[in-house]
């Protein structure tokens, strides 16, 4: 039997329960979030193919208003993962949550929006058809007008998606992540294919979303596309999570500094991992560049302009995923 009340009524206990719809989040003005809320979550998670172990253990947060690159290796697992946290696969072992629950719950992946690497759109429909039919199955969405304008798609509006370039589809993929309004977004490669403008077409719009209290997630095989959106980077290797934080303290954990100098041919040089030259400028990737510039000297080596500086992101990034997994 359900018991019903007509006029207020108050409690004595402390427990909060989950609003109606757990992706629409805390409501704007009440006070109540103090700190990042944790919007997707994976708890020593491992997933298996067959004998193939994709992810192994691992354990990582989103927290809203974060705006995360996915960095790893073809078959690091970074697509497995993200699958995870969009129900699209179980794990193997482990727990995975969204918005406090499962991810296989439709009502909590209401509040998500996905591009996968790979879409396929029907070739009859009109961009605005197929804009109108993904929002149909949103409680709430971005005005049509709104989100095509966003991403530089206006004039394609009654173009059918056959007659689209690779390009423009690729756009209209990444679009229709955002049409249901969502508190949180996974991009899968979303670039891929894309000439340099679209590219940063797309990267304003991302930082749009953001700008706004948006979360985000992105994979990218570009380094410099997470160096120009992210800050927070999570490098994984070996189906495990090999690093874990802002751009700056990643390159710090690998401990990597470019020594770069102009000269002639140079001797073995004891603790450099890698040497690049440009001419008569020689890059030297080392670990230890006070140590390498005393055996310069030590040599004789004659040299001039010698300039030492942190490692990119792209070195950084090589230099973890190289190591051996108990030594990441």
């Amino acid at each position: 039997m359900t018991e019903s009340t007509t006029g207020p009524t108050t409690t004595s206990t402390t427990t909060t329960a989950l609003p109606a719809d757990p992706a629409a989040g805390t409501a704007p003005g009440t006070g109540t979030e103090a700190r990042p809320e944790t919007l997707a979550r994976a708890v020593e998670v491992t997933r298996r193919y067959g004998d193939v172990l994709a992810l192994d253990g691992v354990s990582l947060d989103i927290r809203s208003g974060e705006l995360v690159g996915l960095l790893g290796p073809n078959g690091a697992g970074k697509s497995t993962l993200i699958n995870l946290f969009v129900g699209l696969r179980r794990p193997t072992s482990g727990r995975m949550e969204l918005f406090g629950g499962s991810p296989v719950d439709a009502v909590r992946r209401r509040g998500i929006g996905v591009t996968p690497q790979e879409t396929g759109l029907p070739p009859t429909l009109r961009v605005r058809e197929v804009v109108d039919f993904t929002a149909a199955h949103y409680p709430r969405g971005v005005e049509r007008g709104a989100l095509l304008e966003r991403f530089g798609l206006s004039d394609l509006e009654r173009r059918q998606i056959g007659g689209l370039s690779g390009g423009q589809k690729r756009r209209l993929a990444v679009a229709l992540a955002f049409v249901g309004d969502p508190r949180l977004v996974f991009l899968d490669e979303p670039t891929t294919g894309l000439d340099v403008e679209a590219r940063r077409g797309l990267w304003e719009a991302i930082r749009g979303f953001h700008a706004e209290g948006g979360t985000v997630v992105l994979t990218s095989h570009y380094l410099e596309e997470v160096e120009a959106l992210a800050e927070r980077v999570v490098v994984i290797g070996h189906g495990r999570v090999l690093a874990d934080g802002p751009i700056a303290e990643v390159r710090g954990i690998a401990g990597v500094r470019r020594v770069a100098l102009t000269g002639g041919d140079l001797p073995e040089l004891p603790g450099v991992l890698r040497t690049e030259r440009e001419g008569e400028r020689v890059h030297l990737l080392t670990t230890d560049a006070d140590a390498l510039v005393r055996e310069l000297v030590r040599a004789d080596v004659p040299f001039s302009d010698l300039e030492i500086r942190p490692t990119s992101l792209e070195e950084a990034f090589l230099t973890i995923t190289a190591r051996e997994p108990q030594d990441a």
